[in-house]
């Protein structure tokens, strides 16, 4: 059987190509599960996994813990909000005290950047960053690639723009990692403000005119404006934003070609993308979620493989 080459799922950039053809393997198995009468596999019975969210997160937890219910393992869902991270209690123990409750795995979402690779080094076992601050959310990157694969037939030689807050955006970086290493052209999009400074180091350029950007790409990746991790404007106002960057159906139809929208959630209607838009066939956004839980499925099981060993 093939082997995962990492114990943790950390980041995008810690994955060989191998790794994520692997995953994308499993998750067309686990795809064809969730679709029949019966969803569930017996799969991970005797594994036990913990859901330590210290951000808030709707849709990246419900994915989880249901992908984490269909291989029938054990779950722990612990919210930081509600526990004694409040009363001062640090990461290393509130995770030491849950792991001597014998848990197998720990999905882990945290505002400081490098979080999960620190608890990687101070627990024993095995760590799924669902997000950690504006750096990284592998498994976002993983089920955008998957969408464009199931879509698009393949990631290799396609034309991809991110368009929106790069800035502050952990899964603009992840799916950066991800599309070059399958092989796809990756340009970014947005006012200047919302471009790191040092993109092009990655090998990607910048395109500040989305009319332009949307006439080269095969698929757009439209992004929200993360207001909640500003502490200043990076723009005059929302209705400026979504004058420049927003999609409307009026924009995608002045276009020569068909493209393939997608967003990774929550959507700010009328601002990044119309509800026409949102709501037509080119949007994939609802096969995003469908296999964003095959996908997890997938991590899941490959890293649970990797205890039993």
């Amino acid at each position: 059987m093939k082997v995962l080459s990492v114990d943790h799922l950390l980041g995008i950039k810690y994955l060989k190509e191998e790794d994520i053809h692997l995953i994308f393997e499993t998750a067309d198995q686990f795809k064809e599960v969730i679709n029949r009468p019966i969803k569930k596999v017996p799969s991970l019975r005797d594994i036990t996994i913990a859901n330590l969210f210290f951000e808030n997160s709707t849709r990246t937890k419900l994915s989880f813990e249901l992908a984490e219910k269909r291989l029938s393992a054990d779950v722990i869902n612990f919210s930081a909000s509600q526990s004694s991270v409040k009363k001062g209690e640090t990461l290393v123990d509130t995770v030491n005290n849950i792991l001597s409750m014998k848990v197998d795995m720990v999905v882990m979402r945290h505002s400081s950047p490098g979080a999960g690779v620190f608890l990687s080094r101070h627990v024993d076992a095995s760590i799924i960053n669902a997000g950690d601050g504006a750096h990284e959310h592998p498994t976002q990157a993983l089920l955008d690639c998957f969408s464009i694969r199931e879509r698009l037939g393949d990631v290799a030689g396609k034309k991809v723009v991110i368009v929106g807050d790069i800035l502050h955006s952990r899964v603009a970086l992840s799916n950066i990692f991800a599309l070059q290493l399958l092989g796809a052209e990756v340009k970014v999009c947005g006012p200047k403000t919302l471009i790191p400074k040092h993109i092009e180091s990655l090998g990607i350029d910048v395109v500040l005119d989305l009319e332009r950007a949307l006439q080269w790409c095969d698929v757009a990746n439209m992004l929200r404006v993360q207001n909640e991790r500003m502490d200043i404007s990076y723009f005059p106002s929302t209705r400026e934003y979504t004058k420049q960057y927003g999609v409307s159906r009026k924009l995608l139809d002045s276009l020569d070609k068909e493209i393939v929208i997608m967003h990774p959630g929550p959507i700010n209607r009328g601002v990044e993308i119309t509800s026409d838009v949102a709501d037509s066939e080119q949007a994939i956004i609802l096969d995003q979620v469908e296999n964003g839980v095959a996908v997890r499925m997938a991590v899941i099981y490959l890293l649970a493989s990797k205890l039993k060993q």
